[in-house]
C-alpha cells in the first residue's frame, strides 16, 4: 500500500502543476488588468504603472510564474492587494470557522443520508417509501437560497430559537448557538438527493445473488442489511463523498456569507468582488489540492473497506 501511495503522489505533482498553470494563466489573460480595478477610472496612466509596479505585474510572465510557484509551495502569498493584511493571516485566521461549520454538515450529511436511505431501502415499495421519494424530489426542486431566508425567518426572527447572525472567538458558544441554524438549514438541502441516491446504491446491492442466498438460508433481514448490504454499499458511498467534498465546502462559502461568519468562504467572496487576485488564487490553488488528497485517502479507505479491492 505504501508503494501505492507513493506513486499516487509522484502523479498528482504533474497534475497539480497542469491546475496551477491554468490558474496562473486564466488570471492573467481574462481577469483584466488588477492595476486599473484598484486605480479606479480616474486614475492616470501614471498611477496605474505605479501600482502595476508595487504588485509586481511589471516582471515578465516567466518570473510572475516562478514567484506564483513559489508561493504556493512556500505558503507566502504576500498580502491582500485591497486590505494589506497577510494572506496567511487570512487562512490561518479564517478557516477555524469554516471548519467549525463545514465538518459537523459533513458528518451529519453522511451520517443521516446513510440511515435514511438505508431505512427507505428497507420498506421498499411501500407506502412510506413512495411517500418519502415524493417529498424529497419536491425538496430537491427547492434551491438553497429559499432554505435559508425561509430558515432566518422562521427560526430566527418568528421562534426566536437562534441569532441570525453572529459569531465569537468561543468554540463552545458558535457551536451551541451561532452555528446550528446554518448547519441545519445546509444539511435539510442535501439530505434528499443523498438520501436518493444512497437509497439506489443500497437496493443495487440488495438484488445481488449473495443477498438471494442469504435470504435463502433463513437470515433476517436486518442482519443482510447492516452486515452485508451495507459494507459493500460503502464503495459507492466514499466515491459519492469524495467528489461531494469540495462542493461541500464551496457550499459553506454561501452559508457564511448569509450568515454573517468570518470564515475563508466569505473572505473569498469579498475578495472576488474586489478582484483581489492573490486571495482567490490561494484559495483556488488550495481547493485543487484538497480534492486530490481527498481522491487518494478515498482509494486508500476502499482497501479498508473491502479487502478484496487491489491498489495497482
Amino acid at each position: 500500500m505504501f508503494s501505492y501511495i507513493v506513486r499516487r503522489v509522484l502523479q498528482m505533482i504533474p497534475t497539480l502543476i497542469g491546475v496551477v498553470l491554468l490558474i496562473f494563466f486564466l488570471f492573467k489573460w481574462f481577469g483584466g488588468d488588477p492595476a486599473e480595478i484598484m486605480a479606479g477610472q480616474s486614475a492616470t496612466a501614471a498611477q496605474i504603472a505605479s501600482i502595476r509596479a508595487q504588485l509586481g505585474l511589471d516582471q515578465p510572465v516567466t518570473t510572475q510564474l516562478w514567484i506564483f510557484f513559489k508561493q504556493i509551495f512556500t505558503f507566502e502569498w504576500g498580502k491582500s492587494w485591497t486590505t494589506n493584511e497577510s494572506i496567511s493571516s487570512i487562512f490561518a485566521t479564517r478557516l477555524p470557522a469554516t471548519l467549525t461549520i463545514m465538518l459537523p454538515i459533513l458528518v451529519l450529511e453522511i451520517g443521516l443520508a446513510i440511515v435514511a436511505g438505508m431505512a427507505v431501502a428497507y420498506v421498499r415499495g411501500s407506502l412510506t417509501d413512495r411517500v418519502i421519494m415524493m417529498i424529497t424530489t419536491v425538496a430537491l426542486s427547492i434551491s438553497l437560497l429559499v432554505y435559508i431566508v425561509v430558515g432566518q425567518y422562521v427560526f430566527g426572527f418568528l421562534l426566536g430559537w437562534f441569532p441570525v447572525q453572529g459569531w465569537s472567538n468561543d468554540l463552545w458558544k458558535n457551536l451551541v448557538t451561532y452555528a446550528p441554524l446554518p448547519i441545519l438549514l445546509y444539511v435539510l438541502v442535501s439530505l434528499a438527493p443523498q438520501t436518493r441516491l444512497y437509497r439506489s446504491f443500497f437496493l443495487d446491492e440488495m438484488g445481488h445473488d449473495y443477498v438471494r442466498t442469504a435470504r435463502a438460508k433463513g437470515v433476517a433481514e436486518k442482519t443482510i442489511l447492516f452486515k452485508h448490504v451495507l459494507r459493500n454499499a460503502m464503495i459507492p458511498i466514499l466515491t459519492n463523498v469524495a467528489t461531494q467534498l469540495p462542493g461541500i465546502f464551496i457550499g459553506s462559502f454561501l452559508i457564511e456569507h448569509f450568515f454573517s461568519i468570518p470564515g475563508l468562504g466569505r473572505e473569498v467572496i469579498v475578495a472576488i468582488s474586489r478582484s483581489d487576485y492573490p486571495v482567490i488564487q490561494a484559495a483556488t490553488v488550495y481547493l485543487a489540492a484538497l480534492t486530490m488528497v481527498t481522491n487518494l485517502v478515498t482509494d486508500v479507505l476502499y482497501k479498508f473497506v473491502d479487502p478484496r479491492v487491489v491498489l495497482k
